[in-house]
């Protein structure tokens, strides 16, 4: 598998914007090429240590779910189109480009982050000690760490941090709305979310993991007027994923294959939220491994044999 830690930008596209992780550019007045670079990011800033392989992990398990998502929910659009290059990147830069690029179409982002939370655990929990809220959603006396919340999951959307030194904040539904523009559309997103949550969970547990959490973004379509799902998605970066084998109701450190050891290490470190922290190598070592683990069990496959898969078919559709 190819690995540019790097993933310099392109030069025969515009470059659209560039963010923590990925890179964007213009395809097309209602099509973007989206690159998911190495870069890894955590407490809203940039670490200076890049994931070997991250992209291609995060593009292909993105659109593994964009496609199991879809068949189980007919009325749900994503806005991935295709792992196919397109034409205007260069022969000889095409291998670094296949796997940690989609086509995608254009979308008006919602700028807000849609949780859905089905364990209290966490920020979850530290809120629930401090006041028996969650969100501002007020729960009984008597809960423990690790527990499913007592009548399912919740929906708990936060602003997102677009410029440095901005972080995310919990905000209420109203407060979305608000921020959404549209009563409608923030209702449409809600109950997307938790539709997806609920199938996105029982796919999981199938497979020995459970959902405990997860952010998903959504767009606007301004030529339909659909809300639609969009940016990575249920990823080791953006879920907390849990081995069933290993959950323990009143835990503070679940077994899992996600993000929380490298926040836990930046956390004790003293690098949480500091830009340009270097990472050992063995906590890069451990962050892939776990990256790698989780979506060996999502997707029953193997990111290599993805990639082989991928190259053999010329960049084009691969059953993830």
């Amino acid at each position: 598998m190819s690995s540019n830690y790097s993933t310099p930008l392109l030069t025969s596209l515009p470059l659209l914007s560039r963010g923590k992780v990925r890179d964007i550019y213009t395809l097309t007045p209602i099509t973007l090429l989206l690159i998911t670079t190495d870069r890894l990011s955590a407490y809203d800033v940039t670490l200076s240590t890049p994931l070997p392989n991250k992209g291609p992990l995060l593009t292909l398990l993105t659109a593994h779910w964009s496609r199991v998502l879809t068949a189980a929910i007919p009325d749900l659009r994503t806005h991935f189109l295709t792992l196919s290059l397109p034409p205007q990147i260069p022969s000889d830069q095409r291998e670094t480009y296949l796997g940690r690029s989609m086509q995608v179409t254009k979308l008006t982002p919602f700028k807000i982050e849609a949780i859905v939370r089905s364990h209290i655990t966490r920020e979850a929990w530290d809120s629930y000690l401090l006041d028996s809220t969650v969100c501002g959603i007020p729960f009984p006396p008597g809960l423990q760490e690790g527990q499913p919340f007592p009548d399912g999951p919740i929906y708990t959307p936060s602003t997102k941090a677009t410029h440095p030194g901005e972080h995310d904040e919990d905000i209420s539904e109203a407060v979305a709305a608000q921020i959404i523009g549209s009563t409608n559309h923030a209702r449409r997103i809600k109950d997307l979310s938790l539709r997806i949550y609920a199938v996105a969970s029982a796919y999981a547990l199938e497979r020995g993991l459970i959902l405990a959490d997860t952010k998903f973004e959504f767009g606007l379509d301004e030529g339909t007027g659909e809300v639609v799902l969009m940016d990575e998605i249920l990823t080791p970066e953006s879920s907390r994923f849990w081995k069933v084998e290993g959950w323990r109701v009143g835990a503070r450190g679940q077994v899992g294959v996600d993000k929380q050891f490298l926040r836990d290490w930046l956390k004790e470190s003293g690098g949480a939220g500091k830009e340009g922290v270097e990472l050992p190598e063995e906590v890069v070592r451990k962050t892939g491994a776990m990256y790698e683990e989780a979506f060996r069990i999502l997707v029953q496959k193997g990111v290599e044999e993805v990639m082989g898969e991928l190259s053999a078919d010329a960049g084009g559709e691969v059953g993830v």
